[in-house]
C-alpha cells in the first residue's frame, strides 16, 4: 500500500470483540440503593460514622463500590465526607427542615398543577385506594404506618405529574427530612385532620382544575409546616431526661 511522502505506514487493523461489562457499573448503583435506603429509614443516625469496611459486609458490596455509593449520596446531601475522617451521615438541624419544608411547598404547589392536567380514572383509583389504606391505619391506631402511605401517596402524586426534575429534588429534599416527619404526626388530632386534607386534595385532582389542587396541597403543606415547628418547639423545651 503506498502512502505519501513523510506519512507514516497505515497498519491494518481489525476490529475485536467490545469488552464484556464487569458488573461494576451494576453493583455500585446496588450498593447506592441500599446505602441511601438503610439512611433514609433511620437505620444509621445523624453523625454517624460510615465505616466501608463494615458497609461492605453489611451490603454485601466491594470497597470501590461503597466509595461511589458514599459519593453519590454526599452529592445528594445525605453523607459528609471528610478529608482523613472518612463518612458520617449528616445531620439537618432543625432550621434546615423547615426551610426545606418550605421549599417542598412551592415544589409541590406547581406539581399538582402538572398532576391535575395528567390524571387519569385510575390515577384516581389508586390515589382513593391509598385514602383507604390511610384511614385503616388511622383506625388502627398506626401513626408510623400511617405517616408511610402518607409519603407514598404523595409520590404517586409525583408520578402522575410526570415532571421528572421536579420529583427529584422533592425525592432528595424528602429522604434529607425524613427523620422530622415522623415528629409531625404526634400533635394530638394532626392525622386526623392530615387525612381530611389528603382526600380535599384527591377531590381536587379529580375536578382536573390545576388550580383547586394547588389551594388544596397549599393548605395541607401549610398546616405540615407549623405542625413542624410545633414539634421542634416541644422539643427544645422538653427536659433533658425524659426519652427522645
Amino acid at each position: 500500500m503506498k502512502t505519501s511522502a513523510g506519512a507514516p505506514p497505515v497498519r491494518q487493523t481489525t476490529a475485536g470483540p467490545a469488552p464484556k461489562p464487569d458488573g461494576t457499573a451494576e453493583r455500585g448503583a446496588e450498593a447506592y440503593l441500599k446505602l441511601r435506603n438503610e439512611i433514609v429509614s433511620g437505620r444509621f443516625h445523624p453523625n454517624e460514622r460510615l465505616v466501608e469496611a463494615d458497609l461492605a459486609r453489611l451490603l454485601g458490596a466491594g470497597r470501590n463500590a461503597i466509595r461511589a455509593a458514599l459519593v453519590r449520596l454526599d452529592q445528594e446531601g445525605l453523607v459528609v465526607l471528610e478529608p482523613n475522617r472518612g463518612a458520617r451521615v449528616r445531620l439537618v438541624s432543625d432550621r434546615e427542615a423547615l426551610e426545606i419544608e418550605e421549599v417542598r411547598v412551592i415544589l409541590e404547589q406547581m406539581i399538582i398543577r402538572h398532576a391535575a392536567l395528567r390524571v387519569t380514572a385510575a390515577d384516581l383509583r389508586d390515589l382513593r385506594r391509598s385514602l383507604s389504606e390511610m384511614r385503616e391505619r388511622l383506625r388502627q391506631g398506626n401513626p408510623l404506618g400511617y405517616s408511610e402511605l402518607n409519603a407514598e401517596f404523595h409520590q404517586r402524586i409525583w408520578t402522575i405529574a410526570d415532571h421528572g426534575t421536579a420529583g427529584r429534588l422533592l425525592a432528595n429534599l424528602k429522604s434529607q427530612s425524613i427523620r422530622f416527619q415522623f415528629r409531625t404526626i404526634l400533635r394530638p388530632g394532626r392525622t386526623e385532620r392530615s387525612l381530611q386534607e389528603h382526600e380535599q386534595i384527591v377531590e381536587a385532582l379529580a375536578s382536573r382544575d390545576p388550580d383547586a389542587s394547588e389551594a388544596a396541597m397549599r393548605q395541607h403543606l401549610s398546616q405540615v409546616v407549623q405542625t413542624l415547628q410545633w414539634a421542634i418547639d416541644v422539643q427544645r423545651h422538653q427536659p433533658i431526661w425524659l426519652p427522645r
